[in-house]
């Protein structure tokens, strides 16, 4: 994916006790905020269409952290049982220790989620679980009832994007906004299916969470 011009680019390894996850962290010169990215079931840092939501993010001044939420052999692992995509406990994890170490690094900028599919859960639960501030989650076509308890305690302002044609996803995540007592909206792109393959709709889903994010970053 291209970057745009002023871009600070690095490659990282993410710390935890007995092992690395890998990242791609680009952040644009005097950016107000930075997104980690929690990819949904059996996708990694190099998903194409989380790729193109960071880019559009970085044209609104936010940064991104892409990163592996499982080892390369948990990976090979998953592919044939699928248990670990769906452990959102684990995920969540994961993006805690992900948000802590960026914390330790950038301490004063503000940090923010977005979820896709799994990633949405884990998203929530991670924010519910954080000691660090999370100023704002977007959701896209993401699994937020997997939260469960945990979402009367998610504190960020939080949009979920549903494709409007994705017609069971669209029932989870009305009731999981139900739950919730954080600054909420639930946000349906017409004609999308769940993956937001028809022309024109990850563009959309792109805008309005690149926007989300710049909203709640300037507000703080």
């Amino acid at each position: 994916m291209a970057k745009l011009s002023g871009d600070m680019d690095t490659d990282v390894e993410i710390p935890f006790r007995d092992f690395h996850l890998n990242g791609e962290l680009i952040e644009p010169a005097n950016a107000i905020g930075l997104v980690l990215f929690a990819h949904g079931s059996g996708s990694s840092r190099h998903s194409p269409r989380n790729q193109f939501v960071a880019r559009t993010m970085r044209e609104h001044g936010v940064g991104t952290l892409l990163f592996d939420l499982l080892t390369e052999d948990e990976e090979n692992e998953d592919r044939f049982t699928g248990h670990l995509r769906f452990d959102i406990n684990l995920l969540a994890q994961r993006l805690l220790g992900a948000t802590n170490w960026y914390h330790k690094k950038s301490p004063n900028m503000f940090v923010g989620y977005f979820g896709s599919s799994t990633g949405g859960g884990a998203a929530l639960v991670a924010d519910a679980q954080s000691d660090i501030p999370i100023h704002a989650i977007v959701s896209r076509g993401g699994r937020p009832d997997l939260a469960g308890a945990e979402l009367p305690k998610v504190k960020a302002p939080t949009l979920l994007i549903v494709g409007g044609d994705d017609t069971a996803v669209i029932e989870m995540n009305q009731e999981a906004l139900a739950k919730m007592r954080c600054q909420k909206e639930l946000r349906l792109i017409p004609g999308a299916t769940h993956l937001f393959e028809e022309s024109g709709t990850l563009e959309q889903v792109a805008e309005m969470a690149a926007v989300w994010f710049e909203l709640h970053f300037k507000a703080a």
